[in-house]
């Protein structure tokens, strides 16, 4: 099929997609991942230009070869200060999971089990380790039970990848669970992506796993620095060992030019931030609440679950994006979401909170809903 009538194909059935144009003033903007209000915060942003005196604007080679390493190390330090384990950093969440999966399954017979709305980076990095792969239904631990008991003594690594709140759905995974698993299982590896918690949940901010029973049985914790943090990046807690072999094993790594040490600086300065604003994560966890009154009052036939992401299914691709067109008429900006992000038939309007939002932005958010259903458009 020649490009223009793949083109054609996905226009027809609605899932032709665009990027999208600058932000129009006094739109609500419920599509973003700023989950502090961090990005927005212009006040942080000046004060940390005023704190800065080196403006290096590339790190002009890979992290191994790279002359200046200060502003990383700084990083990595107080990271593993927080996590009480050594940390690396990487480029984004995507060279992470890319890399780290092709990784740890270059040295020994390993199986990777995924649950199945796990982010499509960890798949990506799944296909490239080129090791074997299961995937269970989403946090189905009697079916990912099934599958570890009838595969541990046929490998010598049984890799467990989850996210600790799911990007899609904003659903959490069952983390006690997964560490009973791994007292039964010795050969069990937890692998964790926690693009979506870090910032918003645990003490600090450090994400879920910090709050879980036993924190350092996950061996695998990757934290992306493009949403709370307002970065870029992300790095990974691991074991001292693991961190040694990734450094020598990892391609996504090894062979990516390092992100500017600016960019590093303004990591470390909005993380050191970041721990400290257990009352932006409050506020948040109140938006949370109120966001789920306004869609169960709406829309009654949803399932919701209390968080900073919530999903609309709509379940069909046009009538998604005709929702969020009305929407945006009316200052509300919330994207839709279709195949193959999601299945087909969960097609989706997906709202994500911030911190920087207020109450009165949500009753804006209930007063375009209330129009659109007197309306008779019903999704």
């Amino acid at each position: 099929m020649s490009f223009s009538k793949t083109l054609e194909s996905l226009e027809e059935t609605g899932n032709l997609r665009h990027l999208p144009s600058s932000i129009d003033e006094g739109i609500l903007d419920f599509s973003t991942n700023d989950y502090l209000g961090i990005a927005a915060d212009k006040e942080l942003a000046i004060k940390f230009i005023e704190s800065i005196d080196d403006y290096r604007f590339s790190s002009s080679a890979s992290r191994l070869l790279a002359s200046h390493q200060n502003d990383y190390e700084n990083l990595e330090t107080l990271l593993a200060k927080e996590y009480g384990r050594p940390v690396l950093l990487f480029n984004s969440g995507y060279h992470a999971n890319t890399g780290i999966l092709p990784a740890l399954t270059s040295d020994s017979k390993c199986l990777i089990v995924a649950d199945k709305l796990v982010h499509a980076s960890v798949l990506d990095g799944i296909i490239l380790s080129r090791a074997e792969f299961r995937r269970f239904p989403h946090n189905d631990i009697t079916s990912l039970r099934k599958i570890i008991e009838s595969n541990s003594t046929h490998f010598d690594r049984i890799i467990v990848a989850v996210e600790s709140i799911y990007s899609m759905d904003g659903d959490y995974a069952p983390l006690e669970k997964l560490l009973e698993l791994k007292k039964e299982f010795p050969n069990i590896f937890l692998y964790l992506d926690e693009a979506h918690s870090f910032g918003v949940k645990g003490q600090h901010g450090l994400g879920m796993a910090q709050d879980s029973t036993f924190p350092t049985e996950w061996d695998m914790i990757v934290c992306p620095l493009g949403k709370a943090a307002a970065s870029m990046g992300a790095f990974v807690v691991c074991k001292p060992e693991v961190k040694d072999f990734l450094v020598n094993k990892c391609r996504s790594l090894i062979f990516s030019t390092a992100l500017p040490p600016l960019q590093i600086k303004w990591t470390l300065f909005a993380i050191s931030h970041l721990f400290k604003m257990d009352q932006k994560r409050s506020h948040l966890e109140n938006l949370n609440l109120k966001l789920t009154d306004i869609l169960k009052s709406n829309f009654p036939n949803q399932n919701v679950t209390p968080s900073h992401i919530q999903p609309l299914i709509i379940g069909e691709s046009r009538a998604t994006q005709d929702l969020s067109n009305r929407l945006h008429k009316l200052g509300i900006k919330a994207m839709p979401i279709r195949k193959p992000t999601v299945p087909s038939g969960t097609e989706r309007i997906r709202f994500s909170l911030s911190a920087a939002m207020k109450m009165s932005d949500l009753n804006k958010l209930n007063e375009a809903f209330e129009i659109i259903n007197a309306k008779r458009i019903h999704y």
